[in-house]
């Protein structure tokens, strides 16, 4: 397929001399395939001459949230084992205020008969990988959603001033919360002492994981569009619960490597209810309804 119906020619340009300089050589691409799959974002394959790669460009949108995305991965590189795959990055670069362009290794897919373990052993070893506090060395997206992740020394209050207190004065700002419903979802967090663990451990975890955002691949199951954070590895578990996709195979195999600790499941709507209120935000509808219920289900 032509490149030039593919690409906006400046982000065509830009990729190939960003691909240059990585390489030490000039980097033509040759042509493109546009993949499916992606709500926000443009991606393609592209064949260059030093092999395919994968390139996510948008020409609108928060201009750092490529940025984001490659630190996001970067980091789970450091931690991830050789059960799960993380794309190498090989650039990322915003383009006159906007997000520009993000290219990673590309992944044939494919399948395999141990997948469901892998993505369980290897989150579990994610997971092991931890900091002195809760947050992350900047703030990032999950989806399109800005998190807070400025560092705090301990989980609830992280939780309830960069999470939920920050996703809350997001829709308040927007006029979606009435006085009512503002009040409901305060007093849950006044009572977050009493139903979370006042001693967890930060843990990196991915921080967007539904079943859109692992990838099948011809050398198993890799993790993509994260939107990491060191927190309380329960939190990881709101997403994946939420919306399914997750076998029982993945659940026995990750606590074969690190077993939840009990009540999980009691606390695990706590955590549903972030996602919850970031879609509320975002595509409003019965997600506030579904958000109430949550919070009611506590008090």
């Amino acid at each position: 397929m032509p490149v030039k119906r593919d690409l906006n020619q400046q982000i065509f340009r830009e990729v190939e001399t960003a691909l240059s300089v990585k390489f030490g050589t000039g980097i033509i691409i040759k042509s493109t395939q546009l993949l499916g799959g992606g709500c926000i974002h443009h991606a393609s394959k592209i064949e260059t001459s030093a092999g395919p790669f994968f390139l996510k460009w948008n020409t609108a949108g928060v201009p750092d949230i490529f940025i984001c995305e490659a630190e996001g991965l970067g980091e789970m590189k450091r931690a991830a084992s050789s059960e799960i795959i993380v794309p190498k990055v090989f650039a990322a670069k915003m383009i006159d205020e906007t997000p520009g362009f993000l290219v990673l290794e590309y992944l044939e897919p494919g399948r395999q008969l141990n997948d469901d373990e892998k993505l369980g052993r290897g989150l579990a070893e994610i997971h092991k990988f931890s900091a002195e506090n809760f947050g992350f060395y900047s703030d990032n997206y999950c989806g399109a959603t800005q998190q807070n992740n400025a560092w705090k020394p301990d989980w609830i209050t992280f939780f309830a001033e960069n999470r939920l207190g920050r996703m809350l004065k997001l829709i308040k700002e927007k006029g979606f919360l009435s006085s009512p419903e503002q009040q409901l979802f305060e007093r849950l967090i006044g009572k977050l002492p009493g139903i979370i663990p006042k001693h967890s451990v930060p843990s990196l975890i991915h921080g967007d994981l539904w079943s859109g955002n692992y990838l099948l691949t011809t050398n198993g199951p890799a993790l993509i569009d994260p939107a990491v954070s060191y927190s309380d590895r329960e939190m990881e578990f709101g997403m994946i619960t939420l919306f399914g996709g997750f076998s029982q195979r993945f659940f026995d195999a990750y606590n074969e490597v690190f077993p939840l600790p009990d009540g999980w499941k009691q606390r695990n709507k706590i955590y549903q209810l972030y996602h919850v209120l970031n879609h509320y935000y975002l595509f409003g509808g019965g997600y506030l309804q579904q958000a109430v219920q949550i919070a009611r289900q506590y008090l």
